[in-house]
């Protein structure tokens, strides 16, 4: 079982930065990848960046430029630094991870709770 907690959620003047948090803890565990997903009132959820073990990044096409994915493989922590925010980006915020259980080689995937970024004046 992998746990993904998410912080750093949280309300932003349009123009403004936030950094994301994704901090992931469990035993007998490999986190393969690692994505920030987005889903705003009425719309399907989406990728916003993944980010692979060996450091393999992409982004959605509405985030590049303003958002970076990064990872501390010692802390087991997944960041989203995101700048110049738009009201468009105000969504709920989730990570997810695509996990491999070691004792047996199964491949599992996690989401965390969310976290809601709210961009407004």
């Amino acid at each position: 079982q992998v746990q993904l907690v998410e912080s750093g959620g949280g309300l932003v003047q349009p123009g403004g930065s936030l950094t994301l948090s994704c901090a992931a803890s469990g035993s007998d565990f490999s986190i393969k990848a690692t994505g920030w997903y987005r889903q705003a009132p009425g719309k399907q959820r989406e990728l916003v960046a993944r980010i692979t073990s060996v450091g393999i990044t992409n982004y959605a096409d509405s985030v590049k430029g303003r958002f970076t994915i990064s990872r501390d493989n010692a802390k087991n922590t997944v960041y989203l630094q995101m700048n110049s925010l738009k009201p468009e980006d105000t969504a709920v915020y989730y990570c997810n991870a695509d996990s491999q259980y070691l004792p047996s080689g199964r491949y599992l995937n996690y989401w965390g709770q969310g976290t809601q970024v709210t961009v407004s004046s």
